[in-house]
């Protein structure tokens, strides 16, 4: 029987990054990937038949890849940052990268004068001392809750932690904003991928991670789409000496605190340490055990290739418009009403969803000829979608939004979205949409999960039993690695770094 220092059972992008870390510690590496390529739901491929288009398909931007990891692993990549950072077209608000004149007319001409900005920049400000402070710790060993505490407060204004941790998100911005509609664009970063109420610690909980990424919380744009990511981490893992299997299915892990064993497709090879980058629903019906309940995926994610960027009602430039994150029937009020419909079974009576094209900060994605002609990608995220709810009728389902998601953009369109479709090949619109129960049975995401389930906080609690790392199990030798990690979650390659650093540790 082969034997390895370590066996990672997965490929994704938090598999690869663990993966090339031992390796290059001199571990002997073997990573096992079902699909016929690495990368989980971080990769790139050409969704329409004939059009030479790489779509990021599933997961999109970067916020919390460490530098360090790319400095360590000596990644050759670029992310670049996108020229505004969005754009609600109900309130024709617009929101510039590095918040300015133009940002504070929009706030002026939605609110009738200048204090819903001035409060907006000062909770930005805000928050970026605190993702200063918190960034650092996520390849850290686990702190507790009170030194993460007192490491917020020791640089940031009084109640910052009260407002961020301790009280309810939608609480926080009842108290700091008035307006509802810029209610809404603050707590979007509290539902991506989270099925919650915003009175619900969850929404907190999305929230930190989401603003916290690599001490500013900036979302950026991998230039060469999500699949350059994974291509580099697959470059230097297997340049470290990892062996990097695809095509071949996980059926049993055991690990005894000592040794372990890994079967896949009837073969069984020995390891020291095993780490899984698939979730820990899955890791459990490996070990034979009976899988924890996951919290639901709750997000319908639509790919569209465009002839041109449609004109908007309002006047605004589509190239400001689609740079950054365009809200769609995202007020607070209108979030909160998603979220009762949803939870209580039914389909959302309005779809809060929002959108941005990749190709306008990074058109490398297209073929030369496409990007002469004007065509450009566009990608929409669609919220409180759970995936019960899809379970009678998915595709059927699928489709119906999807006609509901165009129809709601169409409202603020001067033209129909319809009218700017790209046609593949076969002449077919190119537009593909993917559900949580599409996830499940592509990617292999429980409920369609992309964060493997809820989000906890990144750090300890009293009570907890996560160990140093936040990435062991009940057996010494067995440790999570992917977003199911404690900090995992988003592209961020975290969940690989700690698993490899408890591994080292591990001898």
């Amino acid at each position: 029987m082969d034997s390895y220092d370590v066996v990672v059972v997965g490929g994704g992008h938090n598999a690869l990054v663990a993966a090339a870390y031992l390796a290059r510690a001199g571990r002997s590496v073997l990573v096992l990937e079902k699909l016929d390529h690495v990368g989980g739901a971080a990769v790139s491929e050409r969704a329409f038949p004939g059009v030479d288009a790489r779509l990021s398909r599933y997961s999109y931007l970067v916020s919390l890849l460490p530098d360090r990891v790319v400095a360590d692993l000596g990644l050759r990549l670029e992310l670049r940052s996108r020229s505004a950072s969005s754009y609600t077209p109900a309130g024709d608000l617009l929101v510039e990268r590095r918040p300015g004149e133009a940002t504070a007319a929009s706030f002026r001409a939605l609110t009738g004068s200048d204090a819903e900005f001035e409060r907006w920049r000062r909770w930005y400000d805000d928050l970026e001392v605190l993702a200063r402070a918190l960034a650092p710790t996520m390849l850290e060993p686990l702190l507790s809750r009170e030194h993460a505490r007192l490491r917020v407060d020791s640089v940031a204004r009084a109640r910052l932690w009260d407002q961020v941790v301790e009280r309810p998100l939608g609480e926080t911005l009842e108290e700091l904003f008035t307006h509802d509609l810029v209610r809404g664009v603050v707590a979007t970063d509290g539902l991506i991928g989270t099925h919650a109420s915003l009175r619900d610690p969850a929404a907190n909980r999305c929230f930190l991670y989401h603003v916290v990424g690599n001490g500013s919380g900036e979302w950026r744009v991998p230039v060469g789409g999500m699949g350059a990511v994974t291509a580099e981490l697959e470059r230097v893992a297997r340049e470290a000496g990892a062996q990097v299997v695809t095509g071949v299915e996980v059926s049993r892990v055991d690990a005894d605190g000592r040794t372990a064993e890994v079967e896949f497709d009837g073969r069984v090879v020995g390891a020291r340490f095993v780490l899984s980058g698939a979730a820990p629903a899955t890791l459990d019906r490996l070990r034979g055990r009976e899988p924890r309940t996951v919290a639901e995926g709750c997000q319908v994610k639509v790919n569209m290739l465009l002839e041109r960027l449609p004109r908007f009602r309002s006047g605004v430039d589509p190239g400001v418009a689609f740079a950054g994150t365009l809200h769609l029937d995202e007020s607070y009020a209108q979030l909160e009403t998603a979220y009762r419909e949803s939870a209580a079974g039914a389909v959302p009576s309005v779809l809060p969803a929002e959108m941005y094209c990749h190709t306008l900060t990074d058109p490398s994605i297209l073929a030369p000829d496409l990007v002469e002609r004007g065509f450009h990608t566009l990608t929409l995220f669609g919220l409180h979608t759970p995936a019960a709810l899809f379970e009678a009728d998915n595709a059927g389902l699928r489709e119906r939004l999807v006609g509901r998601y165009l129809a709601g953009l169409d409202a603020v369109l001067e033209e129909p979205i319809a009218d700017c479709l790209a046609t593949d090949a076969e002449g077919r619109p190119c537009l593909e949409a993917r559900t949580p129960l599409d996830l499940e049975a592509e990617v292999g995401l429980p409920r369609g999960n992309i964060f493997h389930d809820g989000l906890a906080w990144p750090f300890a609690e009293d009570d907890d039993e996560v160990g140093r790392w936040g990435v062991e199990t009940d057996v010494a030798n067995l440790f999570v690695c992917g977003a199911g990690a404690r900090r995992g979650g988003g592209v961020s390659g975290i969940g690989g770094h700690n698993a490899a650093m408890a591994v080292l540790e591990a001898g």
